[in-house]
């Protein structure tokens, strides 16, 4: 893939919309052009003790944090007219909608290229499919995993390899 856009969520508990953290990388011509990380103030408004034992966020990092639409309108320009991608689409589009739905925000039907679901298919022989696993076979070594933009900048990196426009 030449022009599109990485994109991660990190979530403060097991609802979709309670995202907590997103990281943004915008690719064009094959090239990384942008990147945006904001913390975000979930909704609900809770941490689940699993979550927070993954990305390491609590409630305390997102108390003063902007909520989604805010967050959102600092995106939308950085990402128009480009197809998102996400390592397991499913989680993160579905994500994405969630919020969307919760503040009443028109959708804009966003075109979501999967990187887990093409890893399965161009790198059938890994031991799993995880984002650290595919990352590292492509090249590129995930250091700071569950942080929202070291994930998208994976994810960025896995889909300029491995996905055909």
């Amino acid at each position: 893939m030449k022009d599109f856009a990485a994109i991660d969520f990190e979530t403060a508990n097991y609802e979709r919309t309670s995202v907590c953290s997103v990281g943004i990388v915008v690719v064009r011509h094959g090239e990384i052009t942008d990147s945006f990380y904001s913390l975000i103030q979930p909704e609900p408004n809770y941490y689940n003790y699993r979550c927070s034992i993954v990305h390491g966020l609590c409630r305390k990092d997102t108390d003063n944090a902007p909520v989604f639409p805010k967050v959102w309108a600092q995106i939308e320009p950085l990402i128009k007219g480009l197809p998102l991608v996400a390592h397991n689409k499913a989680f993160d589009e579905g994500c994405l909608k969630a919020v969307f739905r919760t503040y009443q925000m028109d959708y804009p039907d966003y075109i979501f290229f999967d990187t887990l679901y093409a890893s399965r298919r161009k790198l059938p022989k890994l031991p799993n499919h995880q984002l650290h696993t595919v990352a590292a076979a492509c090249g590129y070594q995930l250091t700071n995993h569950h942080n929202a933009l070291a994930d998208a900048e994976a994810c960025a990196w896995i889909a300029r390899q491995i996905i055909d426009d």
